[in-house]
């Protein structure tokens, strides 16, 4: 396909009318077919330096394959895989500007700076009855989405959860069997925190945790999960972080970083496929009824860049919203799908519908405790380079039940997880007239697997008009979250009376030693209350014949009753993960995109050739893997004729030097050729 559009030098209106940039398919190191003229290195050079689109006064619609709005941590993998295929033309919406040569975005020490930003739509709460109605959602406006804006925190989902979503919420082919695998497929550099990001403040804290609680010190939180595989249910454990980053650098490792940095202009793999809307929001799905059986059609997308200038980006075959928990849904509604009564009530044409859009709100919700210290740690990755997870309360059943809220499911992990901050992490607590010391430790024990669940909405059919997140902070009727928080604070004191973490430590600031019944701690813990930034659930995935509050068909990701129109991010989870959803949220856009080709390939060459296809790929891994055997098991051979020849020359002349292994150059060659 290629893109329906003009010439990039027609004028229109006395302006010139451009195109998006897309990226060269040319690599770096293959010579041009012919020398560029002194416009086409112009328009390279500004290819390079000024990744987001060149406007116009009124651009031609283009038709594309696919178009994905959103290019953040979902839609920078679906764009990269689904432009592997050079005859695919995808076309990515982006809000933001580009995050190359930003240096506040890839230095991720520098996140903090992004908060409240002109790159963060910083999404207010309604009001919290039980809660802190002052919390401020950041969603990132810039190209790699939340994984150009958080800390990047990288964490294998664990199986119970997605044999959860398997189980519990109709969702059986996203299954930790069906989904862990593709894990291993992930570009990002997810790594342990390197030796030198770690300061003595936070290895203390890591070994008063481990002696105050009992959990072990884990040198790699993703070390349970090997291949994909999960041999042991994850319980518990207190460790340095896992974070997806360049040790060396300091810089991101994020989906933007990873997944379209190679792909765009200027990059080592640039694709002519990849079309870039930087900068520009996607005010409105182009919806028609002739999906057939009765179905709605996605054709594309309506969408005004930042100059105001509104157009339209077709779809030949899907539409697929990769715009987050928050943006995907808050499209779907303004778009006429969603519940039929809350849509007629702000004058919005129904055009499908989906009670369940916007509901299913889920969050991380986390609280604090702040103490006092005389200096700042300089030695971190990005000011919470540790975390402890513990199981502290039973489960449903359990011995010592009776009286404490329990989860409604018999999940074995977690319950609690708990950063550490080497910043004062004051938005709250100074709000609340407590102290905000200069230099400061904090612990935010956070709701793993909260139970509440609330809801989207929008404020009016105005598409500037930002929707309304009513989270229903601590509103389950058990007391279930509440009651984790208290306790995540009593354990957080606990681990300050150990002697080698309460030496940094002068006073606790907050809540304070006057804070001590747990009716106290509880009203402090929540009206600090903060997010840990996970938004998620608004548009989930299952079984729409049996769920009718299912969005998303889990088999093919399209949304019910709509053709042409699928969801791949945060919103589809059914239920929120225990632990950062990031890597979660990537493994589903690999598994997404991955369905999205086999079922393009099915429709092009038909089911028997596509199993061919994959037979013959696996008898090809196969026998590639056979040969490294061979060639491994060879190298050993020829390694232990070399020492056997070695040694007995010197027992021949006598000599007493120390034996040496040897390696031959070809061996040194093929090793290198293996990492």
């Amino acid at each position: 396909m290629t893109a329906s559009s003009s010439n990039p030098d027609t004028r229109m209106h006395g302006q010139a009318v451009a195109q998006p940039i897309p990226t060269q398919d040319t690599p770096a190191n293959e010579p041009s077919t012919h020398s560029p003229t002194a416009r086409e290195r112009l328009a390279r050079l500004a290819a390079h330096l000024l990744p987001s689109r060149f406007t116009s006064s009124s651009p031609p619609d283009c038709v594309y394959d696919y178009v994905i709005v959103g290019g953040g941590t979902a839609g920078a993998v679906l764009a990269d895989r689904l432009t592997e295929d050079a005859n695919v033309n995808v076309a990515v919406i982006e809000g933001g500007p580009s995050d190359i040569g930003n240096d506040a975005v890839l230095d991720l020490r520098r996140w903090m700076e992004l908060l409240g930003s002109e790159l963060d739509y910083d999404y207010a709460t309604t009001e919290q009855p039980k809660g802190n109605s002052h919390i401020k959602h950041s969603r990132a406006k810039v190209l790699g989405g939340c994984s150009s804006h958080n800390t990047l925190i990288s964490f294998r989902p664990l199986k119970e959860d997605l044999d959860g979503w398997a189980n519990d919420h109709g969702c059986p082919s996203w299954s930790s069997r069906h989904l862990q695998p593709y894990g291993d497929r992930l570009k990002l550099n997810t790594v342990p925190v390197a030796p030198q990001h770690r300061n003595h403040v936070v290895r203390d804290w890591v070994q008063a945790a481990s002696r105050a609680t009992g959990a072990p010190v884990l040198e790699d939180m993703n070390s349970h999960i090997v291949h994909g595989h999960q041999s042991t249910p994850f319980q518990q454990g207190v460790g340095f972080f896992n974070i997806s980053y360049d040790p060396n650098s300091g810089q991101r490792s994020s989906a933007s970083v990873a997944y379209l940095h190679p792909i765009m202009p200027g990059g080592p793999r640039a694709r002519t496929n990849l079309h870039l809307f930087l900068e520009t929001w996607a005010s409105k799905l182009d919806l028609d009824n002739e999906g057939g059986e009765g179905l709605v059609r996605a054709k594309g997308v309506q969408v005004t860049d930042k100059r105001g200038h509104s157009f339209t980006l077709s779809a030949k075959h899907d539409v697929i919203l990769c715009a987050g928990a928050i943006d995907t849904p808050r499209l779907l509604l303004l778009s006429g799908i969603g519940p039929r009564a809350e849509l007629e009530q702000l004058g919005v044409e129904v055009l499908v519908d989906v009670p369940g859009v916007g509901e299913n709100l889920q969050d991380h919700p986390e609280s604090i405790i702040m103490w006092e210290t005389p200096d700042t740690p300089t030695e971190t990755v990005m000011s919470s380079d540790a975390g402890l997870f513990l199981r502290i309360l039973p489960r449903a059943g359990e011995s010592g039940s009776e009286h404490l809220p329990t989860e409604p499911t018999s999940h074995p992990g977690p319950d609690l997880m708990a950063h550490i901050y080497q910043v004062p992490w004051a938005e709250h607590t100074g709000r609340l007239g407590f102290d905000v010391p200069a230099h400061a430790i904090c612990m935010t024990p956070n709701i793993t697997r909260s139970q509440g669940r609330g809801k989207l909405s929008l404020q009016s059919a105005d598409g500037q008009d930002k929707p309304l997140l009513d989270f229903r902070y601590f509103e389950d009727e058990q007391g279930y979250d509440a009651h984790i928080l208290v306790e995540g604070i009593k354990i957080a004191r606990k681990i300050a009376k150990e002697p080698c973490f309460a030496r940094h430590l002068l006073r606790e600031v907050a809540p304070g030693p006057k804070i001590q019944s747990d009716a106290d701690l509880s009203a402090y813990a929540r009206s600090v209350a903060h997010t840990v930034y996970h938004p998620c659930g608004t548009c989930k995935m299952g079984t729409p014949t049996t769920d009718p509050l299912a969005v998303v068909d889990e088999r093919d990701m399209r949304v019910r009753g709509c053709a042409n129109l699928r969801v791949m991010d945060a919103s589809v989870f059914p239920a929120i993960t225990t632990v950062n959803p990031m890597l979660t949220v990537l493994q589903v856009a690999e598994a997404g995109a991955e369905r999205i080709r086999n079922e393009a390939w099915r429709a092009r060459w038909g089911r028997e050739d596509l199993g061919r296809a994959k037979r013959v790929e696996e008898e090809q891994v196969q026998l590639r893997r056979q040969q490294r055997q061979s060639e491994e098991k060879e190298e050993e051979e020829e390694q232990r004729r070399r020492r056997n020849k070695e040694s007995e020359r010197r027992r021949s002349v006598g000599s007493n030097e120390t034996s040496v292994s040897l390696m031959p150059t070809s061996d040194l060659h093929r090793g290198a050729r293996r990492g």
